[in-house]
């Protein structure tokens, strides 16, 4: 969720080069080993530094190449993966978040592609706890600012999170007093580390779905004011002719569903294990462990 959060540069002429890479060309051949009748290539676009999206499309990238397809992973920012949404150039991408951070995208591009599936209800934003700390919700946390030394421990100064923290949370929760540290999510995860192994009670801002969740022991604090807002929904968006060229695999993305615990596992797995980014072996390994309901996703009804 990175992305999300953070106001990235556009990746102009690499995301350029990217989608004129991975178009469709002679994509659309029907496949000799793909089911249904469905096209053989099939084109994700990644949306750059968004775990969950990296995740799922690694894993549905070994999934489908197992059920018969060749399949392309292509990373770019959110903007040129729409557009290629559009255009061809991407058959489908996986990390569509709704009602809100992708709203002005659906507004611009909505008539021009198509929903495939939900496959998560509960994103969101968040202050997390270690879970052993006597405390449960954000309206408790000023009158228990001692137990965290005073301090919230944030992300990126530049990130919507930390806005959301700076505009509505700290000023509705009366949090003035206490200290907000903003540098990076990676020095926020080193603290929370940290904490969390020397038994010390720590504030972060976090969000869901995220591999932490899976690596530290750690809870939510309710929001009952809503500062943070409400939880959102992940779906997966295709070409308008997509469910027509793959209509087996369109079937599997309505029914795919990927409960938390799911994808943290295979988060923590894929980004807290080893420092790499050839996701293939890591994702095979998972899936040996959750074998039964890997094979569940593209079970025949």
């Amino acid at each position: 969720m990175k992305k999300k959060l953070v106001s990235f540069m556009a990746l102009a002429a690499a995301s350029a080069l990217a989608l004129t890479a991975c178009g469709s060309g002679d994509a659309g051949s029907e496949a000799s080993g793909s089911p249904g009748g469905d096209k053989k290539e099939l084109t994700i676009g990644v949306f750059a530094g968004w775990d969950e999206g990296i995740a799922v499309s690694n894993l549905w990238k070994s999934i489908l190449d197992k059920e018969g397809y060749d399949v392309t992973l292509t990373t770019a920012d959110a903007a040129p993966v729409f557009t290629g949404i559009t255009t061809g150039d991407f058959d489908m991408t996986m990390d569509v978040w709704l009602p809100d951070t992708h709203k002005t995208y659906l507004e611009k591009y909505g008539d021009k592609m198509q929903e495939l599936g939900t496959w998560n209800e509960n994103a969101k934003l968040t202050v997390a706890v270690n879970k052993d700390a006597d405390i449960t919700s954000l309206d408790e946390l000023a009158s228990k600012a001692d137990m965290f030394d005073n301090r919230i421990v944030g992300i990126d100064p530049g990130a919507g999170l930390t806005a959301a923290m700076k505009d509505r949370v700290i000023p509705e929760y009366g949090l003035d007093k206490m200290e907000f540290v903003t540098s990076s999510t990676t020095a926020m995860l080193t603290q929370l580390k940290k904490a969390t192994t020397d038994g010390d009670n720590i504030a972060v801002t976090l969000w869901r779905p995220h591999w932490a969740y899976d690596a530290f022991p750690i809870k939510d604090l309710e929001d009952p004011k809503g500062a943070l807002g409400a939880a959102e929904h992940i779906s997966t968006y295709g070409s308008l002719t997509f469910k027509d060229d793959f209509p087996t695999v369109a079937g599997w993305m309505k029914d795919f569903k990927m409960d938390d615990e799911k994808l943290f596992s295979l988060e923590n797995a894929m980004f807290n294990q080893d420092e790499t980014q050839d996701y293939g072996p890591i994702v095979e390994k998972w899936i040996g462990e959750n074998q039964e309901w890997v094979d569940s996703l593209t079970a025949k009804k």
